[in-house]
């Protein structure tokens, strides 16, 4: 089960390039249900997600790069390229940072992901944080 909250970002924190960075390229299988392809770095993964807003089920599967390039020739939309921060918090919690390139910049989301849905409730975010559009499908990747 993920858990996540998540957030616009209008202005960056100042030490965000003090944290480790992935880039990430990502694009969409289908949509009902949520079929994912990813690379990650050199990671590649494919992913079904549930139905869901802040809680939804998620699987990942490993790709090796072979089928990740052939399954990227099949997406439906757009290929997505972001560069993802990842800034500790307290209570074992870390924010990913997403700052979209291509098309979609200049567009900035910070997720939290959390253990359970009473610690997401209960999250009082950083101050640097703009909306919280966790029930906004129109910022889901799949969107």
């Amino acid at each position: 089960m993920e858990i996540e909250r998540k957030y616009l970002i209008d202005t960056l924190p100042e030490d965000y390039q003090d944290y480790p960075c992935r880039h990430i390229e990502q694009a969409y299988l289908n949509t009902d249900p949520v079929i994912r392809i990813r690379k990650d770095n050199n990671k590649h993964e494919l992913t079904y997600k549930s139905k869901g807003l802040m809680a939804r089920e998620e699987y990942n599967l490993p790709l090796t790069k072979e089928s990740y390039e052939h399954l990227k020739e099949k997406i439906d939309g757009r290929l997505i390229t972001k560069k993802r921060y990842v800034i500790p918090l307290k209570d074992s919690l870390f924010i990913e940072l997403d700052i979209f390139s291509g098309d979609l910049a200049p567009l900035m989301l910070a997720e939290v992901e959390f253990p359970d849905e009473e610690t997401a409730n209960h999250f009082t975010p950083p101050k640097w944080f703009g909306e919280d559009v966790t029930f906004s499908s129109s910022y889901h990747n799949s969107t």
